[in-house]
């Protein structure tokens, strides 16, 4: 109780400044009290000097400064007679002669709630109701300060204010629900403002995301009393986006549907983005995001990131979103024209996913296999002509298989294949000159010893045929090999000429070594009946044609003389004698 009145005397000397004028008064503007509890308004008044009153009577009014109003008496200084409301509460702990009007009302109700006017008695008509008032408010929690933000990782300091304007009782803070509080202390200290007396505890902790939401309380009781008064804040801790749960990387098929679900705990709510590398595809501010892909293709296959940012901070989680196809087409550089002897590379190429297995094949041979790679390349040091033709690439993996054909065209020198040959019957001369080459070759016989050269624009005696790159031309002469005829095949094209002389076969020896000596008789015989008849036939024909020569078809047989220079051959006559023995 001593220590109380000195903090008063201390508020008087604080305050006699402030008193202004000759009537004037000073007290809280306002002040709060437990229910129940008891409460000390100090104050404090003045008059002109000039009045010099025997005794100083006062008296407190409540909720009204007028007497004519009749306002409760909440204290009168000459009288016991004061409202029902006040009987046994109130006290003057203040001396009037002082100029000191402290009042102390105890056992407070709701109903007490309200504002507090001093009217001072000097006797006579000297009675002022001072204006100035305490508004007194009857309290039944304590209040709560939070910061006015609180952040994770930051350090952050709750006050619990009680009233301690009550001299008879003093206030107990305890704090509830702190324990799980992260580097937590509690201190107390006494604080005044405006001559109110506040109990203030600190309770100063580490916020943590996990503390949002968390309820702290503060408790006020008094000794030896049942008192117990308390109230309660939630912590609205700020803190910066994390990503709880999202996709991890993901294979689906091209064609399928993938949802891909994105969510955010943060405070306050953070903007959630979902992007595929740079390119945002959908963003909203909430707890949790989705995006639909439909009927997904190749083209969005990558890597998808789902970021949430707030004033606070940002996170962010990416996936692989792999996309499963079958291969594309394959795509050949080019088809290829060479020539012989060049180094030649092919590069066939694919896209698919997994990466295909690639192989080029010639005639079902693979020449150049590539697992999973996207291109494969076939590569010739030296192409040769046998390197020629169709090839084909094929890509494949698990989800399908794309071929694609390609030709390699090679150009080379002519090359005299080995049926290239003479055949020499009795009285007719047949060779035939095959030749392999690209471009074609233009095919010539040459007979040195008769100084002449035949090709196919001699259509009497030549004729030609082509297959692929391979020219025949069958050379057909009419007359009895001598010793000392022999026939060269020349072929030739832009790379080059080959010459090759004909190797000669005789029909006749062949064919009496296969028949034997009795089939040889009766062959032998048959062939004259049927080179007579052939001889008489066309003695009789030639008298109406001209005397050129008639091409037959495949091969035409031309009958000749002598040999000249090509295009001035002359005809000879065929005779036959028939001789019977």
């Amino acid at each position: 109780m001593k220590c109380f009145y000195k903090a008063l005397l201390v508020s008087w000397v604080l305050f006699e400044g402030v008193l202004a004028g000759p009537w004037s008064a000073w007290m809280p503007e306002h002040m709060s009290a437990f229910e129940g509890t008891c409460v000390v308004i100090p104050c404090r008044f003045s008059y002109p000097d000039e009045l010099r009153p025997s005794a100083v009577h006062g008296i407190w009014y409540f909720n009204s400064p007028y007497p004519k109003n009749y306002p409760p008496v909440v204290y009168k200084s000459r009288t016991n007679i004061v409202h029902e409301s006040y009987l046994g509460r109130t006290r003057l702990l203040g001396e009037l002669n002082f100029r000191n009007c402290t009042l102390q009302i105890s056992r407070l109700s709701p109903e007490l709630t309200g504002k507090y006017y001093f009217r001072g008695d000097l006797g006579g008509y000297n009675q002022y109701t001072y204006p100035e008032h305490c508004n007194l408010e009857i309290i039944n929690k304590p209040t709560i300060v939070s910061p006015p933000e609180v952040v994770e990782g930051t350090e952050v300091e709750l006050r619990c204010v009680v009233p301690d304007n009550c001299p008879d009782m003093k206030p107990i803070i305890t704090w509830m629900n702190h324990e799980n509080l992260a580097e937590h202390s509690v201190y107390a200290q006494v604080e005044e403002e405006g001559g109110t007396w506040s109990l203030v505890s600190l309770l100063k902790f580490m916020p943590s995301r996990e503390n949002h939401g968390h309820e702290l309380g503060c408790k006020v009781t008094y000794s030896n009393t049942t008192f117990e008064f308390d109230g309660f804040t939630t912590l609205d801790v700020k803190y910066p986006p994390r990503i709880l749960q999202a996709n991890s990387s993901v294979e689906v098929i091209q064609g399928s549907q993938v949802v891909l679900v994105c969510t955010v705990d943060s405070s306050p709510m953070a903007l959630i983005s979902w992007l595929r590398e740079d390119e945002i595809l959908h963003k909203d501010m909430a707890g949790s995001l989705t995006l639909h892909l439909d009927n997904i293709t190749h083209l969005q296959d990558g890597i998808y990131t789902c970021a949430a940012e707030n004033i606070y901070g940002k996170d962010n989680h990416s996936l692989a979103l792999a996309v499963l196809y079958a291969p594309w087409k394959p795509v050949v550089n080019a088809s290829v024209v060479a020539v012989e002897g060049e180094p030649v590379t092919i590069l066939c190429s694919s896209q698919s996913n997994p990466e295909p297995m690639i192989t080029i094949f010639k005639d079902k041979k693979p020449m150049a296999m590539g697992v999973y790679q996207n291109q494969v390349a076939l590569e010739f040091e030296s192409v040769t002509h046998e390197d020629d033709g169709e090839y084909w690439c094929t890509a494949e993996n698990q989800f399908g298989q794309r071929s694609t054909a390609f030709n390699l065209t090679v150009e080379f020198a002519p090359l005299i294949l080995s049926d290239s040959k003479c055949t020499a019957a009795r009285d007719t001369v047949k060779c035939i000159c095959a030749a392999k080459s690209n471009p074609e070759a233009v095919i010539t016989f040459e007979l040195p010893t008769r100084n002449v050269t035949v090709n196919e624009t001699d259509r009497e005696f030549v004729y030609s045929q082509k297959t692929g790159y391979i020219v025949t031309s069958i050379l057909t002469l009419q007359r009895e090999v001598d010793s000392q005829l022999y026939i060269v095949c020349s072929a030739r094209n832009f790379y080059g000429t080959r010459n090759q002389q004909l190797q000669f076969h005789h029909s006749n020896s062949l064919m009496w070594a296969k028949v034997g000596p009795v089939g040889a008789v009766v062959a032998f015989a048959i062939l004259i009946a049927v080179v007579c008849y052939v001889s008489q036939t066309r003695k009789k024909k030639s008298m109406n044609e001209s005397s050129s020569f008639m091409q037959t078809e495949n091969p035409p047989v031309a009958y000749s003389g002598d040999y000249r220079t090509p295009g001035h051959l002359e005809k000879s006559e065929e005779i036959c004698s028939l001789e019977s023995h």
